[in-house]
């Protein structure tokens, strides 16, 4: 659920539907620069990507109800590519302020291909006490 929305949103027949106050508060943000035909339904097209998002789901399952497959994806790709997600979430998450809870994601967190033992595998170490007794390695 985005940060801000009062509201739960509307489940019906396991699908997702934005209410009036959460496409309230979206639509101010929305591109209004449209050239060609008119876009189709916002409302609708919204709640399909936001259902196929959270279902984790291909494009080409998601419910009819939500219309063409393909505006759903469309419109996805067309808005990342020109930032309109990042600068909605932004919006939506500055109007609450500061969250409650902040929770990060494993696949946000990179480590080093050698963070799981990486080279040399499980081969047997001598402990720190008993190499301290033993014979160096080194001449220097």
């Amino acid at each position: 659920m985005i940060h801000g929305f009062e509201e739960e949103a509307v489940m019906s027949r396991d699908c997702f539907w934005l209410t009036d106050a959460q496409f309230a508060r979206i639509r101010p943000h929305l591109p209004t620069d449209t050239r060609g035909k008119a876009r189709v339904d916002d409302r609708r097209v919204i709640s399909g990507i936001v259902h196929v998002l959270k279902s984790g789901g291909r494009w080409v399952d998601a419910p009819a109800v939500y219309g063409p497959r393909k505006t759903l994806y469309n419109r996805y790709v067309r808005w990342a590519a020109k930032g309109i997600w990042s600068k909605l979430f932004h919006a939506l998450a500055s109007v609450g302020g500061a969250p409650e809870q902040v929770l990060i994601d494993s696949s946000a967190v990179k480590a080093h291909r050698s963070a799981a033992g990486g080279k040399g595998g499980n081969r047997r170490r001598r402990s720190a006490a008993r190499a301290a007794g033993g014979r160096r390695k080194s001449t220097r």
